[in-house]
């Protein structure tokens, strides 16, 4: 399987922010060793997905359930894919604003009807009243890391490994941590900048990060980009302490130095993202 070159922005959940049916399902799949790693994923997501709409586009109900794990000492902490739902959405929105005999070519009608119930289902009925709006545990981009990704974070949280050839960088805190960053961020740039695009960026981060659970951990992973940048350029990677170097500069009205962090950042991912192009 092709490697994704993606990165990804992850919430872990304790077991009680599941309802009980939840909690037995990964309690199960944790004991029966059905966990992949945050390496293996992204290529079984794939073929999970490929598998459900390989057969005449309508098994989206097949797509099995699986997540992520952390394990401590005595938590366990699960950031499922939740991947039938996202297969869903991206079925209905692919039909969005598109004339009907193009949409029905692209999503075929079987398909959008299957996906529609799955949303329907997903975002209201008994379950939602009970247990609350249901969460999407993971954000994905794709040759790049977003900058709002960087305000949830500090350099001092970082993990990172050369070891056997496996490269891995990422950054794990905890959502309150996350949480405090992200308003203090978004209250910098509304004094300073408005409402500019990064701003509404971050505040969306900001919402979504108050829909878990308050024991809940939140992990930037490099993922796949880790394939495409030298090691050296790894271990000198410090785009969160110029993301925080910028915000501090504008907290106290420095906007050269704001301007400064901002520009060698974007500088540097668009040369991440023009590698796109060459592939």
């Amino acid at each position: 399987m092709p490697q994704l070159f993606a990165a990804y922005l992850r919430v872990y959940e304790p077991l009680s922010a599941f309802d009980r049916q939840q909690q037995q399902y990964w309690r199960r799949y944790v004991r029966d060793g059905r966990v992949v790693t945050p390496d293996d994923g992204p290529g079984r997501q794939r073929t999970s997905v490929l598998e459900a709409l390989g057969a005449g586009w309508t098994r989206l109900n097949d797509i099995p359930d699986e997540a992520y794990v952390l394990e401590g000492d005595d938590t366990l902490l699960v950031c499922p894919w939740n991947l039938r739902v996202r297969v869903a959405e991206a079925a209905l929105n692919a039909r969005d604003g598109v004339p009907a005999v193009l949409a029905d070519a692209f999503v075929p009608p079987a398909l959008a009807g299957l996906a529609q119930k799955i949303v329907s289902d997903w975002r209201s009925g008994a379950r939602v009243l009970e247990h609350g709006t249901p969460r999407q545990h993971e954000q994905i981009s794709t040759w790049s890391v977003p900058l709002r990704w960087f305000v949830l974070i500090d350099s001092e949280e970082r993990e990172f490994s050369l070891e056997s050839g496996h490269k891995v960088l990422r950054y794990r805190t905890e959502i309150s941590k996350a949480r405090r960053r992200a308003h203090r961020a978004l209250s910098v740039l509304r004094r300073s900048v408005g409402d500019v695009p990064i701003s509404e960026a971050v505040e969306e981060s900001t919402r979504w990060l108050e829909e878990f659970h308050p024991r809940s951990v939140v992990e930037l992973d490099y993922g796949g980009l880790t394939a495409i940048l030298s090691d050296k350029a790894l271990a000198e990677d410090d785009s969160p302490s110029l993301v925080a170097t910028g915000l501090q500069a504008l907290s106290r009205g420095d906007g050269d130095a704001a301007t400064s962090a901002y520009e060698e950042l974007v500088e540097r991912w668009r040369a991440i993202q023009l590698l796109e192009r060459c592939n």
